[in-house]
């Protein structure tokens, strides 16, 4: 069998190629080619596609968001249900960088409170929240530890009235997609890309309910007149 030559069109497509490779190198052909070289547009365009620019504190956002510490800690039912199923093969949260559960406060920078948080319980709480390390986010996993849940008794207290909360994540008990898409909103968050408000989200901005005008009379005023000339 015949072995044919190449069309020069593929010919002239490696000969281009080559001296645009060379050039990255900081070098020139050696050879029949020409030295390498590209025009005004074509290195604007090869900046603009491979080069990228940031600054330091969003660099360090980037990588604090991406790799979580996780304090592995819980207190009742809750703690059974989410934190353990997100580091399973189904969620797998070390897609995220953030499947290493540390076992001291002074080793972790985010805590998920899950379960019921009882007032002797709350001092302890606060005491890891202070030894994590900074920065450090706190996740409220749950009913009973966000707002009491169906435990809501004299014993329980919510965990944002003696500790910073950044996210709450509702459900009695929520389900384990429900934490990933709280933690992901966390880094988001921790990136300074947080969503918009939902207003904005789903075009309702111009819904909300309208104020009097000052000087004007109340509703309650105007309603009254309208009763009293019936």
């Amino acid at each position: 069998m015949a072995i044919g030559r190449k069309p020069a069109a593929d010919d002239a497509l490696r000969v281009g190629a080559l001296p645009s490779r060379e050039l990255l190198r900081g070098g020139e052909l050696l050879g029949h080619t020409h030295p390498a070289s590209m025009d005004e547009t074509e290195l604007e365009r090869y900046v603009q596609e491979r080069v990228l620019t940031t600054t330091l504190e969003k660099a360090a956002a980037w990588g604090r968001s991406n790799s979580f510490f996780p304090l592995g800690f819980g207190l009742a039912c809750c703690a059974l249900e989410a934190p353990m199923h997100i580091v399973a093969s189904r969620m797998d949260i070390a897609r995220f960088g953030y499947e290493a559960f540390r076992a001291s406060p002074r080793q972790a920078d985010l805590i998920i409170i899950a379960g019921r948080v009882s007032i002797k319980m709350a001092p302890i709480i606060r005491r890891l929240y202070d030894q994590m390390l900074e920065p450090k986010w706190a996740i409220s996993m749950g009913a009973c530890c966000s707002s009491m849940g169906v435990f809501n008794n004299y014993a329980l207290v919510p965990a944002d009235k003696f500790m910073p909360i950044d996210l709450h994540v509702p459900g009695c008990p929520p389900r384990p997609e429900a934490v990933m898409h709280g933690i992901l909103k966390l880094r988001k968050m921790v990136q300074e890309h947080p969503d918009a408000p939902w207003r904005e989200r789903y075009g309702a901005v111009g819904t909300e309910e309208s104020r009097p005008a000052p000087g004007a009379p109340a509703l309650e005023e105007i309603s009254g007149e309208s009763h009293a000339g019936a």
